[in-house]
């Protein structure tokens, strides 16, 4: 009898045991930053950022469970498909905008952001300009009292709930030089750059800035190492250098422009370099034409996956810090 209960006893204990093995803690889906599937935040909810669909221009929407930012606001005949796309996403307040640089493909829908929507703060790149968007804006913001300040390398703003934006681009001495007078402006090169911090996970946001904007940040030894890349100047060639994916080695690219728009963007080749293809098709001569391909130290190519708004539509990355996912608005390829 004695020997029966010792019996029954151990084999409690060994279900237990088993049970324990199986069922402890929540699964999670995907591994490390590169992972899929990603649902809840650690703090409860997931960040969403949608690279919305506004033809040729750029306006990205960051969504975190505290704060609503908009990246730039589109073209002004665009406006339309930007209320269309912050009515989708449920917009209700804006807490801050970021105006990269005051090209009209860029600011162009801050008439009605700024007309349909209580914002609580603007920050741009501190550089003055002649643009009638810009001034029209500026105007607005003294006259509703909205805070507006400069972003400048080295601040960060604070997204809430974990998410943070770090400002690589302009410096302080490139906007002491665009405050005297005469001198001239290169808008594209004046953008503001930063990096969207989430955890594991991070996010590159790059402007209109081109090549010798990349190399002075290269040369300051910026952290520009990223999960995904918002790709610069709509994916034009004069960006994203093969020396400058080496150094964001990003998983996914995701490019903003519009169909069949007339500066051909994204080019063939840097869609070739991001992809890791040594040939593209040059889409003026129809010629197919070699490309250097983007190797690490190790020797691995650079092979991310890309996505375009003139494609794709609207592209929504949702990500909990560890891992992310990626989706499309479904349009036909």
């Amino acid at each position: 009898m004695r020997n029966r209960i010792v019996m029954l006893i151990s084999a409690v204990m060994l279900a237990v045991t088993l049970l324990a093995g199986c069922g402890g803690g929540a699964a999670t889906t995907g591994g490390g930053a590169g992972g899929s599937g990603a649902k809840t935040a650690a703090n409860g909810s997931a960040v969403k950022i949608r690279m919305l669909d506004v033809g040729q221009g750029d306006a990205i929407l960051v969504q975190t469970p505290e704060q609503t930012v908009l990246i730039d606001t589109g073209d002004v005949d665009e406006r339309d498909k930007l209320k269309a796309e912050l009515l989708k996403a449920d917009v209700k307040k804006i807490d801050k905008v970021i105006l990269t640089h005051p090209h009209a493909d860029h600011i162009g829908g801050m008439d009605v952001v700024l007309k349909d929507y209580e914002v609580g703060a603007v920050y741009d790149n501190g550089m003055p300009s002649t643009s009638k968007l810009y001034i029209g804006y500026m105007k607005q913001l003294k006259a509703k009292k909205i805070k507006h300040e400069m972003l400048k390398a080295g601040d960060k703003l604070d997204f809430g709930s974990g998410v943070a934006f770090e400002v690589f681009y302009p410096t302080e001495a490139l906007q002491k030089r665009g405050q005297q007078k005469g001198y001239k402006h290169d808008p594209n090169n004046e953008s503001v750059v930063g990096r969207l911090v989430y955890g594991k996970f991070s996010m590159l946001f790059t402007g209109d800035a081109e090549k010798p904007v990349e190399e002075e940040m290269l040369q300051a030894n910026d952290p520009v190492k990223s999960t995904i890349l918002k790709a610069p100047h709509h994916g034009s060639s004069t960006s994203a250098t093969p020396a400058y994916l080496k150094a964001v080695w990003p998983e996914a690219v995701l490019i903003s422009c519009g169909v069949n728009n007339d500066y051909g963007h994204p080019h063939t080749d840097v869609l070739a370099r991001c992809r890791g293809e040594s040939t593209f098709v040059d889409r003026k001569t129809g010629k197919t034409k070699k490309t250097a391909l983007v190797k690490n130290e190790k020797g691995d190519v650079l092979a991310a996956k890309t996505y375009e708004t003139d494609k794709d539509g609207t592209i929504t990355v949702t990500t909990d810090g560890k891992t992310y996912q990626i989706e499309t608005g479904g349009k036909e390829k």
